[in-house]
């Protein structure tokens, strides 16, 4: 016989009895059978819900041609009655997340004549998949409309239509369906064939917040939260603009302008450093004119700098220049000697200075583990 599935009857149950038909060691625990269960099963884009049956802890239920197993850690005893508990902090965040995506879907597929065609619920967003190109600009309208319908507390209808009713119902399905089907209705908003659970008013769902809208085959995937998952969200964001403002002495709200402001006095210093660091190039490549083969170890630089600093120093030296900038242990170098084929070389100096790296045409950079006599030693 089928299992009877409260989590139909009512979603909000959360502790429940039940007697146990079978149970049996499987991979991971052992597989038991109730003869009805609040426990819902992952299907639809929704996980399974978690809990207790007894003293066994429930790690995730599935169901197959209405029966419902219940994966659990330890064995219950066949014909025994057991008491089971939700997690009902899991299971209402399920049940706000589910709901959101199918108002946003919905006005979302009505306003812009496409298809839900993915949907997945993750541990900490829920993605959503459209055949459609929509904007991000259109997508943050879908939000504000969203909210507004959420904020309104509109009551959720679920119900099985006989197949008369259901044939003339304007509702949403990825797929043709047979027997009866469940139909999950927000009024105003979205009506869908849907197995999951939900929330009986729009008003428990919260707060939807739209996280990106990326382009996605041949529409786009949408990501979101719902709920507690969005005001986590944004207070997790507020609390970052919080001390970002803190540390730049402006208001939170403020404090992208700071950012920005304080990115264009940055390139202003990076542009002046670097301007300095080629007239100390300059003058460290005037100090070996003529000198052929030169080797040059140095604190760390930035960027290309190991590359200019070397190509400045070979230009002016006319021989080989090899730079190491860094401290021991770390170094990073060139090596150039222009018309020359120093391979062999560098071969030999990376097996030396337990180096990485590589070039051609008289040129090579990379990386070496060892200290500044090391270097010395190898170039002697």
């Amino acid at each position: 016989m089928e299992t009877v599935r409260l989590y139909y009857e009512n979603a909000f149950t959360q502790d429940f009895t039940a007697v146990v038909e079978s149970c049996g060691a499987v991979k991971g625990g052992f597989a038991v059978v109730l003869d009805r269960t609040a426990f819902y099963p992952e299907g639809g884009g929704q996980p399974a819900d978690h809990g207790t049956l007894g003293d066994a802890r429930v790690l995730d239920v599935h169901e197959k041609d209405g029966i419902v197993t219940h994966l659990c850690d330890r064995a219950l005893p066949v014909g025994a009655e057991v008491s089971g508990h939700i997690d009902w902090a899991r299971r209402f965040d399920h049940m706000q997340q589910h709901s959101g995506e199918h108002i946003v879907s919905g006005m979302l597929c009505s306003a812009f004549h496409c298809d839900n065609v993915g949907f997945h619920m993750g541990a900490d967003t829920v993605t959503i998949d459209y055949n459609a190109d929509i904007s991000w600009e259109q997508a943050l309208d879908i939000e504000r409309r969203a909210n507004r319908y959420i904020w309104e507390d509109h009551p959720v209808h679920i119900w099985y239509p006989s197949p008369a009713e259901l044939a003339a119902l304007p509702y949403r399905s990825k797929k043709a369906l047979e027997g009866a089907v469940r139909i999950t209705a927000f009024p105003g908003a979205d009506m869908c064939a849907c197995c999951g659970t939900h929330v009986d008013s729009s008003g428990q769902v919260g707060l939807v917040k739209l996280l990106s809208c990326q382009k996605f085959r041949d529409g786009v995937r949408l990501e979101l939260v719902c709920g507690q998952r969005a005001l986590d969200y944004l207070a997790a964001c507020w609390e970052q603009a919080r001390q970002i403002g803190q540390a730049l002495s402006v208001k939170p709200e403020t404090s992208a302008a700071a950012v920005e402001r304080m990115q264009g006095e940055l390139l202003t210093a990076k542009e002046r450093a670097a301007r300095l660091e080629e007239q100390v190039f300059a003058h460290t490549a005037a100090q070996y004119v003529g000198a052929g083969d030169v080797l040059l170890i140095t604190e760390p630089l930035e960027g290309d700098g190991v590359r200019r600093l070397c190509d400045a120093v070979a230009q002016s030296a006319g021989g080989r220049c090899a730079v190491f900038a860094g401290a021991d242990g770390a170094y990073k170098y060139a090596v150039i000697h222009a018309g020359q084929d120093i391979r062999p070389l560098v071969k030999d100096m990376n097996t030396a200075l337990h180096g990485r790296g590589g070039g051609r045409d008289g040129f090579a950079q990379g990386s070496a583990a060892c200290t500044a006599e090391e270097i010395r030693a190898f170039f002697a």
